[in-house]
């Protein structure tokens, strides 16, 4: 199944809401293009904030995030849910990323 208007090559699928309720890994298109829309807006805006000469982009910063999260197979309450929890993944990768930079500003000659 292919994310119809969405640039990406996922190998997984986005998370929609079952009918029970829940939110589950495998997705219908549509609803996997609008919970992608949102995270790539979000991760835009995290990208925003960085400092100038990022080599990361928002869209590889959305897929970084699934990765971390399609191992999980974590029931997910609702969508809210799903991207609340996605968003905070890819603020921990962004946090992850500077701190191995200072890393590795403070022990590059000792090495």
């Amino acid at each position: 199944m292919s994310l119809r208007g969405v640039p990406c090559g996922l190998p997984l699928q986005w998370p929609p809401v079952a009918t029970d309720g829940s939110f589950h890994l495998d997705a219908d298109a549509d609803d996997a293009a609008v919970v992608y829309a949102e995270l790539r807006r979000i991760a835009a805006a995290y990208m925003r904030r960085e400092r100038p000469g990022q080599t990361l982009q928002a869209t590889a910063l959305v897929h970084e995030a699934y990765l971390r999260l399609a191992d999980v197979r974590t029931p997910w309450k609702d969508r809210r849910h799903f991207i609340g929890v996605a968003a905070r993944s890819m603020r921990q990768i962004l946090v992850d990323r500077a701190r191995a930079r200072g890393a590795q500003k403070r022990w590059a000659g000792l090495a």
